[in-house]
């Protein structure tokens, strides 16, 4: 078990049983001569019923500066005097409450977000081209000139997109039934078919101020890419639903959209897309893909913006994050804290960093900083109490020398976990579900797990993580090697001991994932392969096949072994349903497949042919590809194609 370095240890336990420091006070000096350094706009008088577009841009981009600098309440004192008279104050201030709901997932918060987005929708439909029935009637057939769009009526446009879509998130977490989906869903697709009315004025329209553009292309490529990057990450049975009601997303021409903006610099929403992209590469990419982001982009993509905001709380969050993807757990610790140092004003914000630093210490193999961690975010966050409690119990688990009161507690650790479980739009959350199985799991087999924190972290994907860290790794494989030992001294009462294989057979995964990453590909597979031979033995841990056989498919996608790719991924779509973790596993095969589609395509041995990786000019050619509408119409049947169908 590695040992704690004192420094270190007294820093991290500082962060759990103090409150939030104020840090450096000369470099809080430091920091606030910047901030006063910023121009700000004179007060807005408040008789004035009507602001020009580019006061309202110019009182926008105030107060995301000030949000970005983590004065929040300003930024939003700042937004709400003007909310029901402008359409970017109106905007500003609904997305903050926004923020602040999902942050604190407090019902109170969720219905004030609600209320102050149902009128920001409405400012900024007040503001929308407005068009006759008769009007609409009569130019059903014809194209619709941009032209005659004045600049207030498409920033309404752009404005009333993002509202509606905030709206959509927000009737997702009111109210968890079914209606409140559906209605949600209809309310997005709303919004995606005014993104691509957008994204055609933006090609088409003549432009008489290149200041008002810029603002303007900037939200343009955010909708535009935020979306095709979403929807083109999901697994092909839904892509296929999508697609059937009028969506389709290419990632690459997403991927293009975002950094677009970001090489924008001065539009309102690029940093608000850079921030995307860092997300994109730093944490989507390893915990639904196969962890291949471009770090060095989003690394180059982020400086601009900690130039700008050094103390930004999001910033240095995501500073931390790609120090952590890199394997520099030691640095990432230290980012973490100082984006907890930054502010105390949302303390939420420090949760995203609490969670971060639990894993960084996971790596490590600190299991007990790793269940403070997880014990202040059960202690703090509304968000889903049952993971974090489980997650407490398996890093205690794991610890060394316990003592009877530890052994009592764990008990009762592991019986609080199946209380705690939430339902939403009436089913259970994917990682809840396994959470309670192994919890039961724990006192079906007399009060122990096998590997439970390293478990954790391979159902998060964090060996992905841990493989740039040869060192990290190699004491994770040993601890796996020890446990394999002391299972395989038991195999002559295998038939008295009813989870033996289950035990086994995920200590074998463990070994094999770890071998992989150490670019042991052979022994990896052989791993693989007797897990898979054990399919009959395996009681309840079912969930272990499909994802052994994922695993293997990875192999045989770096040996450009194609044709059992394929054959392993289909096997797991037809012969296994029901497991745990089932759709985490889904989106990981899409990554694959897209991935298998990209080096087939490269080789010109596909079947289709449509590349995955089409032109920038082929993207937006074919988002534009539908006839131009009438504005009060609906903005355009998708009628593009998607992606190649991920059924290979």
């Amino acid at each position: 078990m590695a040992t704690n370095k004192g420094q270190e240890k007294r820093s991290s336990s500082t962060r759990l049983s103090t409150t939030t420091s104020t840090g450096n006070d000369e470099e809080n000096e430091d920091f606030e001569d910047a901030l006063e350094s910023v121009p700000q706009s004179p007060p807005l008088d408040p008789s004035v019923d009507r602001l020009s577009l580019d006061r309202a841009i110019q009182e926008g981009d105030a107060a995301l500066r000030m949000f970005f600098d983590n004065r929040f309440t300003e930024a939003r004192d700042r937004m709400q005097p003007w909310a029901d008279k402008s359409m970017y104050h109106a905007l500003g201030y609904g997305t903050i409450l926004y923020i602040q709901a999902v942050m604190t997932f407090d019902m109170a918060d969720i219905e004030t977000a609600i209320e102050a987005i149902k009128k920001s929708v409405i400012v900024c439909g007040k503001v929308r081209k407005k068009t006759s029935v008769i009007s609409s009637i009569t130019k059903l057939g014809s194209k619709v000139n941009y032209n005659e769009f004045t600049e207030e009526e498409i920033h309404a446009e752009l404005c009333y997109a993002e509202c509606l879509l905030i709206r959509a998130f927000l009737t997702f977490i009111q109210d968890e039934n079914l209606i409140s989906f559906v209605k949600g869903g209809l309310k997005i697709r709303e919004c995606y078919k005014i993104f691509k009315d957008c994204h055609k004025i933006l090609r088409k329209r003549n432009f008489d101020s290149d200041e008002h553009k810029v603002h303007f292309e900037s939200g343009v490529c955010m909708g535009v890419g935020a979306f095709n990057l979403m929807i083109s990450l999901l697994p092909s049975k839904i892509m296929k639903l999508l697609e059937f009601i009028g969506f389709s997303g290419k990632k690459s021409f997403g991927l293009s959209q975002l950094q677009r903006a970001c090489e924008l610099g001065i539009g309102l929403r690029s940093k608000l897309c850079a921030l995307m992209l860092v997300a994109y590469h730093s944490l989507v990419t390893y915990i639904l893909g196969l962890a291949d982001g471009d770090i060095e982009l989003a690394t180059e993509v982020l400086q601009p913006c900690l130039n700008d905001h050094p103390k930004g709380a999001l910033f240095l969050f995501f500073s931390g994050r790609l120090e952590e993807v890199k394997g520099n757990i030691e640095e990432a610790i230290r980012r973490f804290d100082e984006s907890i140092d930054s502010q105390s004003e949302w303390r939420q914000f420090h949760h995203l960093c609490y969670w971060e630093l639990m894993w960084c210490h996971c790596f490590k193999r600190d299991w007990l900083m790793s269940m403070k961690y997880a014990e202040r975010l059960c202690r703090e966050s509304r968000w889903s109490k049952a993971t974090y409690t489980y997650q407490k119990a398996a890093f205690l688990s794991v610890c060394p020398d316990q003592s009877e009161e530890t052994k009592k507690h764990l008990d009762y650790l592991f019986g609080d976990v199946p209380r705690l479980k939430q339902r939403i739009a009436g089913k259970s959350l994917p990682f809840e579900k396994f959470a309670v199985a192994k919890s039961q799991r724990y006192f079906q087999q007399g009060n122990y797990l096998i590997l439970p924190a390293l478990e954790l972290i391979y159902v998060w994907n964090g060996f992905n993580i841990i493989g740039k860290n040869q060192k990290l790794l190699g004491e994770m494989l040993m601890d796996v090697e020890e446990t394999i030992t002391k299972i395989a001294e038991k195999q002559d009462s295998a038939e008295s001991e009813k989870f033996y294989y289950d035990n086994y057979s995920l200590a074998l995964l463990l070994k094999g994932v770890c071998l992989r990453h150490r670019d042991q590909l052979f022994q990896a597979e052989q791993c693989f392969q007797e897990v898979i031979a054990n399919e009959k033995k395996i009681v309840n841990d079912y969930y272990l096949l499909p994802y052994t056989i994922v695993e293997l498919a990875i192999i045989q996608l770096l040996q450009e072994r194609f044709d059992e790719v394929k054959k392993n991924l289909d096997k797991v779509k037809k012969n296994y349903k029901g497991y745990y973790l089932e759709s985490r596993l889904h989106f990981r095969i899409h990554a694959i497949r897209l991935q298998l589609n990209t080096l087939l395509n490269s080789e010109g041995d596909a079947d289709n042919d449509e590349s995955i990786d089409q032109t920038a000019t082929n993207d937006v050619e074919s988002w534009d590809d539908d006839n131009d509408l009438n504005p009060d119409q609906a903005f355009g049947e998708a009628s593009e194609k998607s992606i190649p169908s991920t059924d290979l």
